[in-house]
């Protein structure tokens, strides 16, 4: 027999992970269904790899030209002012990892399953879950929420 929840939201970006834990909240079963492999995991790609990383670097960036620029006129004397890339990427990672953290912990907190997969609704109330590594595995939902964002696609002669 099939897992049963209340709700299973597909895909756990911004939209799916505040669908899940709101849902949680409001006392329904709830599971969120995110593939790991595909667009970065828990968070979507704007925590992962998109918004929060990319400003976390263009914050760096900033800095380091303000100081360059404008240093001086603020009192500092900047002597030699480097990037390191490096390091900057290093920070933007720990940003990321820290926010995907407090997702995981509202998850726990309210009572979430958190599951890593593919989903793909193969019926009425059917989600099936195929993992990077395991057995494919069907669960059933009273409610299923969509919330798997969108990928910009070009078409042939439409560039």
């Amino acid at each position: 027999m099939a897992d049963s929840y209340d709700v299973v939201v597909i895909g756990a970006g911004p939209a799916g992970y505040v669908c899940a834990i709101r849902a949680a909240q409001l006392g329904l079963k709830t599971a969120c269904v995110e593939s790991k492999s595909y667009e970065g995991g828990f968070g979507g790609t704007c925590l992962n790899w998109g918004c929060i990383p990319a400003k976390a670097l263009l914050e760096s960036a900033a800095l380091a030209q303000n100081l360059k620029d404008h240093g001086e006129d603020m009192g500092v004397r900047p002597i030699d002012v480097e990037y390191d890339m490096s390091a900057a990427v290093d920070r933007s990672r720990f940003i990321s990892e820290k926010l995907t953290g407090g997702i995981q912990y509202l998850f726990k907190k309210n009572e979430i399953e958190a599951i890593e997969g593919r989903g793909r609704i193969v019926g009425k109330g059917k989600v099936e879950v195929t993992p990077e590594e395991g057995d494919v595995r069907t669960i059933e939902a009273k409610n299923i929420v969509i919330a798997t964002g969108a990928v910009m696609k070009s078409f042939p002669g439409f560039e």
